[in-house]
């Protein structure tokens, strides 16, 4: 028994260093990652009311769903409410509060909660948020297929 137990050290040493040395095939993790750093991009050119990077991000066939509304390409969120989005962003600070990520094959999600405050057209604002944000990986990289936002005021404590 303890010759077995010896025996197997030296392969579960040759795992560990095959593991550590060896970089990892792109996977459901680094697609994530990758996700969510392009959803951070997306709301960064929106405070920065930075229209190019921020359709730059999106499908052409993006579907944006808001409030039982919905945007049925990024023409038409380009023409209807990425102009207001972008000032709202300008005007507030959002903080992430939970961040989860997962990838299957060409598809990524990234599911967000997040508090947004501040001052928007003489309105004070305190809202608790979700956000979905779906990518497809597209030979121009990843990029947002699917947005569905929603919000309530926060409560007081």
């Amino acid at each position: 028994m303890l010759k077995r137990g010896l025996a197997m050290k030296p392969s579960l040493l040759l795992v560990l260093l095959l593991a550590i040395l060896v970089p990892p095939a792109m996977g459901a993790e680094d697609g994530s990652q990758v996700a969510t750093s392009i959803v951070e991009e997306f709301h960064e050119a929106l405070a920065a009311q930075n229209k190019d990077e921020v359709l730059a991000l999106l499908s052409p066939e993006v579907l944006i769903f808001e409030s039982g509304g919905a945007e049925l390409s990024r023409d038409e969120y380009a023409g209807h409410h990425l102009g207001a989005d972008m000032e709202f962003s300008a005007a507030t600070t959002r903080r992430v509060t939970d961040q989860q990520a997962g990838q299957e094959e060409e598809v990524a999600w990234v599911l967000t909660r997040s508090d947004t405050s501040g001052t928007f057209r003489d309105k004070e604002i305190a809202i608790r948020g979700v956000e979905t944000m779906l990518l497809r990986h597209t030979p121009d990289g990843w990029r947002i297929f699917h947005i569905h936002w929603s919000s309530r005021a926060k409560k007081s404590k």
